[in-house]
């Protein structure tokens, strides 16, 4: 009988807190909609209420006063931002590019167009002044420019007033010189593509190739889904005329767009799209109109859609013999969904281009349980997108190894690893070395001794005489905290993490740090800066809204704790609800859509079961062996170059033929070059896959193999007999 008074008095305290907390929700949309309202009656702040135009003629004009480009050696860092663009300088492998971002404080939102360069080995940052700059923005896109390899390429982007009540989008085409860091404008000949922001650029051959983005004004979104090509060589942007029934990418922003050798290759995204809460799976609209014309007897409403499909766009190039002008002819061809994709899906991952590969990090998954209450999931896992066999890998940072003296012989390393893997990295340093060595001595000729030279250039890898002392970073096991929009660049095999975004309470927590981690070894991430995180100024309706989120977060804490007492009750088990990623709930206000701009997305849902499916067994399917020269476990790249050298240089030989390239017409240094260019991409293309089959074989105790050169190297004690069984 207690017992039922207890419950029942647990009962009625929780009914007068819905009813005190349905109030306050009453109390809360009434001040919003009094707000609204005396915005849209002109009562706005004065800082908002600017000529976006003229603030930025006046930026112009006082650019316009630097009379030269200046570098300038910074004590620290580059400002906090987001929404910035980060790139491997393309003409120097001790450098990387960031340009342009935003910061919102939680008062203003600030802009910036400083273009910023670090110097790696130094662990430097230098600001660039130049009086020919584009102007601040955000989430703008740049890339590297193909065959014109000395230049990075810009379009677009967006600015706001400080209150972020009206917003401008750039259409505005820019040409940085990677040497001299002289940015130019380009002025095209012809249409050029319409102003956005959120879009992806990226290069084949001599083409610029831009797609997606939206344009954003005040509160409205429309999502673009066109392509454009920039010929590098004729100065001209075109628009491919595609056929009415192909199947093409819907309208997105925030997807991948990466180089293909046959023209680029498009993953992910996100876009706004109507849905009918009442209408089949998810409640997402079919597209198809009802009878009366609309869209169902439910009102629909517009949620955030992560895209998930894979599309490759072909272009080819117009023949030898065509008129000057003449345009490529381009193609979008629809692809499986990849296999072993991130799940669940998410969008904000980075993701930067790396040896036929994406390397891609984090992300954010939204669970939309209302138009202003979105509940999220961050992420900060490492994978890799083998391009070509439309495949992820993940990608785990190895643990280092403990000193286990005494144990299986009790070799020491002092934590450090060492059997094959240690053998490896030796190898890698050797390798450098004699690079070095034939740069210096200059070389060619080929004698009886060539097939034991390794007769090759890498750009950037050649090692200094006397190697200037580098500084110490931290180093750690653990991946960067969970995030979304990090920028990622890849610079000499080396990811470089920066920044990134994390909603916390409704706000943006905007990441100011930079990590490395070496792709080849995965040994590690290496903290280079990790500063405090920026002030973030209350306003009074975020402070009401606090006030109310705590109360809502304390009764709701009531009721899992009052739920976790009845499960104990009934089970008296404890469960365990430890997640890969890092949850956040927020209350984000989604932009309100026209009908018109948020498309549903027939495409995306056609046979996307069927497709999953066929994923799923595709991850079963071993690889096909292509009848190509394959690396061992801990083999590295000079090794396994070494070992199929005569293959791969047959292989070459083979190629050219079929090209109609004589191989005499090569010397034997060109020859061996480009064959261990092809052996590169074959080690590159199997990392994850050997990297898995390393982990299995030092996780079972396999023993270090030395083979027979090896051992002859090292003087042949009975060790090595004893190794070999």
């Amino acid at each position: 009988m207690a017992k039922a008074k207890g419950k029942k008095g647990k009962s009625e305290s929780k009914q007068a807190k819905l009813a005190e907390k349905k109030q306050k929700q009453e109390k809360k949309a009434d001040k919003k909609s009094k707000s609204k309202a005396s915005k849209n009656n002109g009562d706005v702040d004065s800082d908002d209420d600017v000529d976006l135009d003229a603030v930025l003629e006046e930026m112009r004009l006082q650019q316009e006063q630097h009379h030269r480009i200046t570098e300038t050696v910074l004590d620290a860092p580059p400002p906090v931002s987001s929404y910035a663009s980060f790139l491997a300088n393309p003409v120097n492998s001790n450098q990387l590019l960031l340009f342009g971002g935003e910061l919102y404080d939680g008062a203003r939102a600030s802009f910036f167009n400083k273009l910023y360069v670090y110097y790696i080995d130094k662990d430097e940052w230098r600001s660039i002044t130049s009086p020919n700059a584009p102007l601040p923005r955000s989430s703008h896109a740049w890339c590297r420019g193909g065959n014109d390899s000395k230049s990075i390429y810009l379009f677009g982007g967006e600015f706001s007033s400080p209150k972020q009540g009206t917003f401008y989008h750039y259409s505005d085409f820019w040409k940085l010189d990677c040497s001299t860091k002289e940015w130019t404008r380009v002025e095209t000949k012809g249409k050029s593509p319409p102003a956005r922001s959120g879009h992806r650029l990226t290069y084949y051959k001599q083409y610029i190739i831009l797609f997606g983005g939206f344009q954003e004004t005040t509160g409205d979104h429309k999502y673009l889904g066109d392509v454009w090509i920039y010929d590098t060589t004729s100065f001209v942007w075109h628009t491919p005329s595609l056929p009415p029934a192909q199947l093409k990418p819907d309208p997105r922003s925030s997807f991948t767009f990466l180089p293909h050798d046959q023209g680029a290759v498009l993953y992910g995204g996100f876009s706004r799209v109507k849905v009918n809460p009442g209408a089949g799976k998810g409640g997402q609209q079919s597209g198809k109109k009802s009878k009366g014309g609309g869209y169902g007897a439910k009102m629909t409403k517009v949620v955030g859609m992560i895209h998930t499909d894979c599309f490759f766009l072909r272009v080819t190039p117009p023949p030898s013999d065509a008129p000057q002008g003449a345009l490529p002819t381009v193609r979008w061809e629809r692809r499986k969904k990849p296999a072993n994709a991130p799940n669940p899906p998410r969008t904000g991952a980075a993701m930067a281009f790396h040896k036929g590969r994406g390397i891609m990090f984090g992300g954010v998954h939204d669970h939309e349980e209302t138009e202003e209450d979105v509940d999220s999931d961050f992420f900060n896992q490492l994978f890799a997108w083998n391009i070509e066999r439309n495949r992820f890998f993940p990608l785990g940072l190895r643990k280092p190894r403990t000193n286990n003296a005494g144990k299986k012989g009790g070799g020491g390393g002092g934590g450090e690893r060492g059997g094959r893997r240690g053998n490896r990295q030796a190898n890698e340093e050797e390798l450098l070395r004699s690079l070095a060595k034939l740069t210096a001595g200059g070389g060619g000729g080929g004698g009886g001794d060539d097939d034991d030279v390794m007769d090759i250039d890498l750009p950037g890898e050649q090692e200094p005489d006397e190697p200037p002392a580098r500084k110490e970073f931290p180093v750690s096991n653990e991946l960067p905290h969970a995030r979304f929009n990090a920028q990622l660049a890849v610079q000499d095999d080396v990811l470089y993490i920066y920044g990134g975004i994390m909603d916390k309470g409704g706000r943006d927590v905007v990441f100011d740090d930079m990590y490395a981690i070496d792709l080849g070894k995965l040994d590690g991430c290496k903290e280079i800066f990790n500063r405090p995180l920026p002030d973030w100024i209350e306003s009074e309706d975020e402070d009401d809204d606090d006030e109310d989120d705590d109360e809502e977060d304390h009764s709701d804490s009531e009721e899992e704790e009052d739920a976790g007492e009845d499960e104990e009750m009934e089970d008296g088990v404890e469960k365990n609800n430890s997640k890969p990623f890092t949850p956040s709930k927020r209350g984000r206000k989604a932009p309100a859509s026209s009908a018109a701009d948020a498309e549903s997305t027939p495409s995306e849902r056609e046979d996307g079961e069927a497709e999953t499916a066929a994923a799923a067994a595709e991850e079963q399917e071993e690889v096909v062996d292509d009848g190509l020269p394959h690396p061992r476990p801990f083999e590295s790249r000079r090794d396994f170059f070494q070992r199929t050298s005569n293959e791969w240089q047959e292989i070459l030989m083979t190629n050219l033929r079929w090209k109609n390239i004589q191989p005499e017409t090569l010397s034997i240094k060109e020859i061996k070059s480009k064959a261990f260019e092809l052996s590169e991409e074959k080690w590159w293309d199997c990392r994850e896959e050997i990297t898995a089959m390393e982990d299995e074989q030092e996780a079972a105790g396999i023993g270090e193999v030395v083979s027979l050169a090896d051992r002859a190297e090292g003087g042949g004690h009975g060790g090595g007999a004893a190794r070999r069984r």
